[in-house]
């Protein structure tokens, strides 16, 4: 085959490579982004504003309850609102999703708070845009967000670590599995927890494991963590999922009873595993409430009216004993 040949041959494969990348890309994006073209080509006009709500992740059932909660005061004041990004943690994706939204020129962004450099700068450039960020659930105290709703991180630890004290008398080996090591929030409970129990003689905290926000990683670190250290009688799980996957390891090792558990959230898994007694205690936050009351501060801050810095929602303590509160009463929280 003649050089010149060969040049075209490579030439058209190079060109199929292209556009096949290409739209291998469209739709990767458009499966991503879940932007709903009915929303995109909604008659704006009813509409007082056009809010959006990036999530860590949209297939989560906690952001399920954060993104139901903006809904409905979205619905209740005559605002469009987008519920888009990632379906699962994407830090990329995460950022990709505020920088489209700012270019459509919403009139708000609400977004869980990242732990990266990359995240503060982002934000700054769209605050100076004149577009209005509030943080949801995490918080980026170090960036020019004009606004905070969400959790206490660092009290929810000290909760944690002071049901723990009050449940096992004082005395226990503990280990800890977080989501990350390097998300604010998770460090926060972490210290949180690490402070209120450091003044207890009888308490030991043993081991602390990255899950990175999954089931089954919070499953094999629980694993781990009962095989080189069996004097472990009891965990901390930080994230939703810590606790769950915790939990299916101690009932596999037939140490229901024998090993205390507290975890994060009230998700169904969790709920059930308090009931049966695997799981003795869980962290509740009020993720509807964090989202309703969001787009309550955005509305405020796009019609000029001044707003804390920082709201921090309703957290508490749920053991068996409180498993009469009705899901309502545990999902939605207080509006």
């Amino acid at each position: 085959m003649s050089m010149g040949r060969l040049s075209r041959v490579a030439y058209v494969c190079g060109a199929l490579c292209f556009v096949v990348s290409c739209s291998l890309a469209i739709f990767w994006g458009y499966k991503v982004f879940v932007h709903k073209p009915s929303m995109e080509k909604m008659d704006q006009a009813k509409y007082k504003y056009h809010f959006v709500l990036v999530p860590e992740e949209m297939d989560n059932e906690y952001w399920r309850l954060v993104g139901k909660g903006a809904q409905a005061a979205a619905k209740q004041n005559g605002v469009l609102l987008e519920y888009v990004g990632p379906k699962q943690a994407n830090f990329d994706v995460h950022l990709k999703t505020i920088e489209m939204s700012a270019a459509s020129k919403v009139d708000g962004i609400m977004t869980q708070g990242l732990s990266d450099e990359q995240f503060t700068p982002l934000i700054n450039r769209v605050v100076e845009k004149g577009i209005p960020v509030i943080t949801v659930d995490t918080d980026t105290v170090n960036s020019k967000r004009l606004a905070y709703i969400g959790t206490d991180n660092y009290y929810s630890g000290v909760l944690a670590g002071k049901a723990l004290i009050a449940d096992t008398k004082g005395h226990a080996n503990v280990a800890i599995i977080t989501g990350s090591f390097y998300k604010n929030h998770q460090q926060q409970r972490v210290k949180g927890f690490e402070d209120a129990v450091k003044s207890e003689n009888g308490i030991h905290i043993i081991d602390v494991e990255e899950s990175e926000i999954s089931r089954v990683r919070a499953s094999e670190k629980a694993f781990q963590i009962l095989q080189n250290h069996p004097e472990v009688n009891a965990f901390f799980g930080t994230s939703a999922l810590d606790g769950v996957g915790i939990a299916q390891v101690v009932e596999q090792y037939k140490k229901t009873g024998q090993v205390y558990i507290i975890g994060f959230d009230t998700l169904p898994d969790t709920v059930n595993y308090i009931r049966n007694g695997t799981i003795q205690a869980t962290v509740v936050q009020e993720p509807y409430q964090m989202g309703y009351e969001a787009v309550k501060l955005m509305i405020d801050l796009v019609e000029g009216r001044k707003v804390p810095s920082i709201v921090h929602t309703d957290t508490r303590i749920m053991r068996a004993k409180d498993l009469p509160l009705t899901r309502k009463n545990i999902g939605e929280g207080s509006k």
